[in-house]
């Protein structure tokens, strides 16, 4: 089941490289209504040795990202509560949290929906299904930027 929700071919190669001695790590918060694509993201980013936090919705995040202060943030844009967009732009409006890069990870695939991301403060926009490799490329740029 999990293959399927990436690229072809694309799961192996990063599911099943070590993690590399001294790499820069860092703590990632994961912004996600379902359970399943939480469960994606962590198997991915555990195994490349980040710390993961969780949050279901996107005042939940706002709230974690407020204490927590993580290295970055996969923000999912469907969400109760609060979405994605109006999550990000809370962020960017915190002293504390707006330096803290955000991908946003969603199935929302319009142009209009991937500029109004960036406009609400996202550092990269990747539609769902996202290959691990390109995510992770994404991620260690961010975090080792």
């Amino acid at each position: 089941m999990i293959k399927n929700l990436f690229r072809k071919g694309r799961e192996q190669s990063v599911e099943d490289s070590p993690v590399v001695a001294g790499e820069a790590k860092g703590r990632i918060l994961v912004v996600d209504d379902s359970p399943t694509e939480i469960h994606i993201f962590k198997r991915i980013l555990e195994k490349q040795g980040y710390q993961i936090l969780v949050a279901k919705d996107g005042q939940e995040g706002v709230e974690i990202a407020k204490q927590e202060l993580p290295d970055l943030i996969l923000m999912d844009v469907v969400m109760p509560v609060l979405n994605g967009f109006q999550a990000t732009r809370q962020l960017k409006n915190f002293d504390t949290t707006s330096k803290i890069p955000v991908i946003m990870v969603t199935t929302k695939d319009q142009q209009t929906d991937i500029n109004w991301g960036m406009r609400q403060g996202a550092t990269e926009y990747l539609v769902k299904p996202v290959a691990p490799a390109d995510l992770l490329s994404k991620i260690r740029a961010l975090i080792n930027a």
